[in-house]
């Protein structure tokens, strides 16, 4: 009774032959029919010296070989003087050869899929049910209490818009300690000295004095004005310094 056989390599007489072409390095569009036929058969006769039933597609697939090898030694007949026309006798096979690595690479592909399948662990199921044994709650509201709600909803949206769109302009507009810089020396025009504190107003944010103090002492570094202090935490005052040449400046 015949079987299949599957030894280290060769799962079926297709198998055995792409391997005979691979190992040969042939092109699988122009397989040396005559050789290749050779070493089929040999393998075969070797199984058969080890006394092993071969499956009948591997004597289907060799009587197949000897019928090509035959074809090819024949010479190619003209069809009206045309060479060309001929119809090569390896088509056939080649195009099952190429249906058969096909098929044997996706069947390798899902091998490997299967594989890694198995080292995919999956994690059970919890009960969750003791964190949510609460029940939902509903707020009982009517139309007109929706509306209502909703409204105010609204508004406080429009109110936080308002403050953003204001505090953008309010950080737009602030000033920069060159300008408030040319500010100070602005005020010496009507006074020749300047105590600390008419500088910063009632009214001025942290911001401001921040400002002022800071462009107070870019005025000291560049000599621009001199401060003077009589008393220990006492009053500060600045007086605008006069250029070299005598005259005093003002910015405009």
């Amino acid at each position: 009774m015949a079987y299949k056989v599957k030894l280290d390599i060769f799962e079926g007489p297709f198998d055995l032959l792409v391997y005979l072409i691979e190992n040969a390095e042939m092109n699988i569009y122009d397989i040396k029919v005559s050789e290749i036929t050779s070493q089929y058969l040999n393998y075969l006769s070797l199984l058969q010296d080890y006394n092993i039933e071969l499956a009948s597609e591997f004597m289907v697939l060799a009587a197949t070989l000897i019928e090509i090898k035959s074809k090819m030694l024949l010479p190619r007949p003209k069809i009206d003087g045309d060479e060309s026309a001929y119809e090569d006798p390896r088509a056939e096979l080649v195009q099952k050869i190429l249906e058969y690595k096909k098929f044997k690479t996706a069947a390798e592909n899902l091998e490997q899929l299967e594989e890694l399948g198995l080292k995919i662990y999956s994690k059970p199921q919890e009960d969750l049910s003791q964190y949510t044994k609460e029940p939902d709650e509903f707020i009982d509201l009517d139309l007109s209490q929706f509306v209502k709600a909703f409204n105010l909803f609204i508004q406080k949206k429009k109110k936080i818009e308002d403050i953003h769109k204001r505090y953008e302009k309010i950080e737009q507009d602030r000033m920069s300690v060159e300008d408030r810089m040319i500010e100070i020396r602005g005020l010496f025009k009507a006074k020749s000295g300047i105590a600390f504190h008419d500088l910063i107003a009632d009214n001025q944010d942290k911001y401001d004095i921040v400002l002022t103090f800071v462009s107070v002492l870019e005025l000291i570094r560049l000599n621009t004005v001199s401060v003077r202090q009589h008393t220990s935490l006492g009053e500060i005052y600045l007086t605008l310094k006069k250029p070299k040449g005598g005259e005093l400046h003002h910015d405009e």
